[in-house]
């Protein structure tokens, strides 16, 4: 099930097993605690946690009898392990057991930031997965619209998509940007005006921004762009490196023979994202590409040996993508 999915699920009683899993750290840290709000008395006595990563061959007893204990004076007793990638001879040998007959008195949390090499717990008996990976953008936009409205703040859907976009769709950053508007919102409705003022917006996103101006020809979009950044602390060899890291993508995007589900994984980014790197890496184009990464490498190379200053290996780049 989806992170949001999850506190509607929990109504109806707990599951024996949780994988939180995702890259979304605000994801895993709610789920984590909407479970423990639901089912967990006497934290003290009744919660225990474990680093996944100390835990391999016979070391896994120790966590397969914390499992089999009792809780003292309430229902339920959780154990929360973190980052765990049991070896499927190790599963095979000490959890399936476990696993397939699972205690009722016992809630077991398994926290992944990553999925790993190892059993595929997903797949096993008694595992509820709970998918805490990065939402796309209208999943965040809705979520950031329904936070404010319960706060009693009206919001414009273009506004929240612009916290989406400004975030890169990180929840911990959505989450800190919304309480901040939250608090200037009180007296009206938030719109995309507040929100340009308000919300800052992710160096990486503005990068986009910035690359996006390369692919509509638009240089005065660029140059305002990459002055905002170079104002608040980017140097111009870190620039070219984020430059050169967008058009490698966006060549990755547009050669690539794999399936969506496929780059998405080994992008690391959401289906929104990919469209729009599409878009963008048609409207270059492939040759264009090849030409500015080849000549973007070679003005980096100079300025790391000394052959150019770091403005003139800017100014260089930006003539080479724009006037060359």
């Amino acid at each position: 099930m989806k992170f949001t999915q999850l506190k509607e699920d929990l109504k109806a009683g707990a599951r024996p097993i949780y994988l939180i899993e995702g890259d979304d750290a605000y994801f895993r840290i709610k789920a984590e605690e909407q479970i423990k709000a639901a089912f967990l008395q006497n934290a003290e006595l009744n919660f225990s946690t474990f680093d996944g990563a100390q835990y391999k061959g016979q070391a896994l007893t120790e966590i397969t009898s914390a499992l089999s204990a009792f809780p003292f004076m309430s229902d339920k007793r959780i154990v929360k392990i973190s980052e765990f990638y049991p070896a499927e001879s190790d599963f095979e040998r000490y959890l399936k057991p476990l696993f397939e007959n699972f205690p009722e008195t016992t809630v077991l949390l398994i926290v992944n930031s990553q999925t790993k090499k190892g059993v595929d717990l997903k797949r096993r008996k008694s595992v509820t997965f709970v998918d805490c990976n990065k939402s796309d953008r209208e999943t965040v936009a809705k979520w950031a619209y329904i936070t404010m409205k319960r706060a009693g703040v009206s919001s414009s859907v273009e506004a929240c998509e612009a916290i989406a976009d400004y975030c890169l769709c990180d929840m911990s950053r959505v989450s800190k940007e919304v309480e901040k508007l939250i608090a200037c919102g009180k007296e009206g409705m938030i719109t995309k005006t507040d929100v340009d003022g308000l919300v800052y917006k992710d160096a990486d996103f503005r990068v986009y921004q910035m690359t996006g101006a390369v692919a509509r020809r638009d240089y005065s979009a660029f140059a305002e762009i990459y002055s905002d950044l170079l104002g608040k602390g980017y140097d111009c060899n870190a620039l070219i490196a984020s430059l050169i890291n967008y058009f490698k993508t966006l060549l990755t995007v547009s050669a690539s023979t794999k399936g969506d589900r496929q780059l998405l994984a080994e992008l690391k980014t959401t289906e929104y994202v990919l469209g729009k790197n599409r878009q963008q890496a048609r409207a270059v184009g492939e040759e264009r590409l090849v030409k500015f990464i080849n000549s973007l490498y070679l003005l980096a190379s100079d300025l790391k040996s000394g052959k150019i200053t770091a403005d003139g290996a800017l100014f260089a780049a930006v003539a080479h993508i724009f006037f060359d």
